[in-house]
């Protein structure tokens, strides 16, 4: 099975029920895997355990559906996005001029140790000034990133050069992380404080606050995000 497999699904929900389509990823995903497994049964090079194997089919390609969903609206509003592994696998002599910058953009200081990138899924970026506007980390489920995409983001703080970075996490949240707010369980209260906000692509009924809303306010915080910094010009 291949990202335009799910892709496919996707966009076969979407002609079935529109936008609301952004909601129901995990049962997309679960579609997703009965064909992931015949293609593993078919296969005989397969080996070793077949969840582990459907594991990272689904870490690696949710992150290409969510650039899928999401990419003409970002170049609807006169940005730009990019995988964060075209700058990681990338050496820096075969960069372009505009990657180049984007990745000088985005690094970390480590003071004697160097400057490293963030460990961040899909980049936002003002196409004209390379300037980041939003990062962006996908799971599936909070447990598997969410205390790191509040390290990257006290990071990011810490300089002037990437202070303004908006560090977002987008996930379906398969196990109710976020699904209440008081009494908040941990990584709630991680997004609630550490990140810059966490949109939520489930149909499940959710309490929310300025940090934690459903995926169809990401397009409009987005938007007003991005206004609000050609304003200040």
């Amino acid at each position: 099975m291949k990202i335009q497999d799910l892709i496919n699904l996707y966009e076969n929900k979407k002609a079935k029920i529109g936008d609301d389509a952004n909601l129901h990823i995990s049962e997309i995903l679960q579609e997703a895997k009965e064909l992931h497994h015949k293609d593993w049964l078919q296969s005989p090079t397969s080996k070793g355990d077949y969840e582990q194997s459907w594991r990272a089919f689904k870490g690696k390609n949710l992150e290409k559906l969510l650039m899928h969903i999401i990419k003409k609206f970002v170049k609807s509003i006169k940005l730009e996005i990019i995988s964060g592994n075209t700058l990681e696998r990338t050496n820096n002599l075969k960069l372009t001029e505009e990657l180049d910058r984007i990745k000088r953009n985005l690094l970390v200081d480590y003071g004697e140790f160097g400057f490293h990138l963030p460990d961040v899924d899909l980049i936002i970026y003002n196409p004209n000034t390379y300037k980041i506007i939003v990062v962006i980390s996908s799971k599936v489920t909070l447990r598997e990133r969410i205390a790191q995409t509040g390290y990257w983001k006290i990071k990011f703080s810490q300089s002037k050069v990437t202070n303004h970075i908006k560090v977002f996490f987008i996930t379906p949240d398969e196990d109710n992380t976020l699904k209440v707010k008081i009494p908040a369980r941990k990584g709630r209260a991680i997004v609630e404080i550490d990140t810059d906000g966490c949109y939520i692509m489930n149909e499940e009924e959710i309490v929310e606050s300025e940090k934690v809303k459903k995926f169809e306010k990401f397009f409009i915080d987005l938007k007003e995000l991005n206004d609000a910094k050609r304003n200040k010009k």
